[in-house]
């Protein structure tokens, strides 16, 4: 077999292992939550310490990578991931778990940035590209797919260490087929290393981030947040100064006057922002809300991961054929829409209530991700692909780590607000009671939190908690649906045919044509 092909196949079981982490983690996190005697919050950073982590050091993985070795540093990424998977599974608390997890976002940096790196180095620009980006979507697809089913049979059966543990020899044959299969590659006018920018951008994140998931607690007028939006602005304003004044940045941001550029990255928030960020409160929803267990709620996601999984190949197979704003403009449209039609529950709704906004999300997904993947690695010159995609992942996984506190703050403070107004003149309404309330809701505890009330009022504030969390689910999937069309906006218009590397298919007919060239400065980095 060419080594091209070998090639693909790590870089597509390192991408298989990330994806089935977080899919499965998603399933485990109720287990998490009771096992642990985790909060809400120790909740949130489950996903977010992940993330952030990921985001902060994606950037600085492509270009260590492209200066010392992609394949050294894929080798080194997966040893991280796999040492850290091994120390998650032995946490004996929350904050070891979440400490482990930020660890294994290091590790999850270095795989993300140099996975579609290393498949840029072995397959040209167009059809033949596509054609691996069909696979690598179609990796993704069968990793979202299993995922619930694995989490939840692991969780039911193991225990949801278990999860962790499955990293270890995943990750122990990706290493050892990586070493004997892949070949070196690097840049050479290799970059050296933007510390300062790597600074910048982690406080930044990390300061936003506890900003907004510590604000319904502390008071969002508090001087605690206040002093953390005031930092995390201060710090991502230095950044951009830094990047635009330092001879080699992590991110060039004379890049993003390439409009395709600019509107794949917009694309890929608007996706990982709403329908990604949006698992954590779906599967509260599932497993707390409705009484399903991780088995149960895994077999409930079928029909989106299946659909995702059966749609990935197929769209990686029309890149070069079909305009790729056209594919990622379609399918954020989907997902927006899937998510405005399940935003309208009610207490007395069941899972299927969700059926047709888990179709609709799987195709939408499902047809976006191979061509956001192939667009971030075409618009710029095939010898920077890996700062391209350290660039991509880095706004994926922002849109995550947003996503998840943004949509956690917003869910918490409509659900206090509507238990407040349902428990009008009982005690239940006072003070920071509503915020308990809806937090014992989402970890399915309503029936502990109000045994200390008297029994005649009990039925109402239990029922009012149920209202809470369904208006909050309610509001978050309705604004995030929102996000998902600003997406498709993005892409459909700053996305050109004209701005991709495409060397072995005839170009595709756009409604107008200009002869506007690449950005010199761009072209050049």
């Amino acid at each position: 077999m060419e080594r091209k092909w070998w090639t693909l196949i790590a870089a597509s079981i390192a991408t298989f292992m990330l994806l089935l982490d977080i899919t499965v983690v998603n399933t485990a996190l109720p287990d998490i939550e009771r096992d642990l005697g985790a909060s809400f919050t120790d909740l949130q950073w489950v996903v977010d310490a992940y993330t952030l982590s990921l985001a902060a050091f994606v950037l600085t993985a492509g270009s260590l990578a492209d200066r010392i070795g992609r394949k050294r540093t894929f080798v080194t990424g997966l040893g991280i991931f796999t040492l850290s998977s091994l120390f998650i599974a032995l946490a004996p608390n929350a904050t070891f778990l979440n400490i482990g997890r930020a660890v294994q976002g290091i590790g999850g940096a270095i795989m993300f940035a140099l996975s579609l790196a290393l498949i840029a180095q072995e397959f040209r620009g167009g059809r033949e590209r596509g054609t691996a980006m069909g696979v690598y979507g179609g990796t993704i697809g069968i990793a979202v797919a299993i995922g619930p089913l694995v989490g939840g049979a692991l969780t039911d059966s193991l225990g949801w260490r278990s999860v962790f543990y499955l990293n270890v020899p995943v990750g122990l044959a990706a290493i050892g087929m990586t070493m004997a299969r892949v070949a070196e590659s690097r840049d050479p006018a290799a970059r050296r290393i933007d510390w300062a920018g790597l600074g910048l951008f982690s406080g930044a994140l990390f300061a936003l981030v506890l900003a907004l998931i510590r604000g319904n607690a502390e008071g969002w007028g508090s001087s605690l947040i206040v002093g953390l939006f005031i930092v995390a602005a201060v710090l991502l304003t230095t950044f951009v100064l830094v990047e635009r004044r330092v001879t080699e940045p992590m991110l060039p941001l004379s890049l993003f006057r390439i409009p395709a550029f600019t509107g794949v990255q917009l694309a890929a928030f608007g996706l990982s922002a709403s329908m990604f960020a949006i698992f954590l409160y779906l599967t509260l929803f599932l497993q707390n809300e409705l009484g399903f267990g991780p088995l149960e709620a895994g077999i409930r996601y079928l029909p989106l991961t299946v659909a995702s999984f059966l749609i990935a190949p197929l769209a990686g197979s029309l890149i070069g054929r079909v305009q790729t704003r056209v594919l990622i403009g379609l399918g954020l449209g989907l997902t927006g829409a899937a998510l405005v039609i399940s935003s309208s529950l009610t207490t007395s709704s069941g899972w299927t209530a969700l059926l047709p906004g888990f179709i609709l999300a799987g195709l939408g997904v499902g047809m976006a991700n191979p061509a956001i993947a192939d667009v971030a690695l075409s618009s710029v010159p095939k010898e920077r692909a890996g700062m391209a995609a350290g660039v991509n992942d880095a706004f994926r996984q922002v849109a995550i780590s947003l996503g998840v506190a943004t949509w956690g703050a917003l869910f918490l403070s409509r659900g206090a607000d509507k238990i407040a107004k349902l428990t009008a003149g009982t005690p239940a309404s006072e003070g920071s009671n509503p915020r308990h309330l809806i937090e014992a809701a989402s970890s399915g505890h309503v029936d502990q939190a109000v045994r200390s009330l008297p029994a005649g009022s009990r039925d109402q504030v239990t029922a009012a908690a149920h209202q809470g969390f369904i208006a909050g689910l309610n509001d978050i999937l309705l604004i995030s649906g929102f996000v998902a069309f600003a997406g498709a906006i993005a892409a459909l218009w700053l996305i050109r045919e004209r701005d991709l590397e495409r060397v072995d298919v005839e170009p595709v007919e756009e409604p107008e044509r200009v002869d506007t060239a690449r950005v010199p400065e761009a072209a050049a980095a």
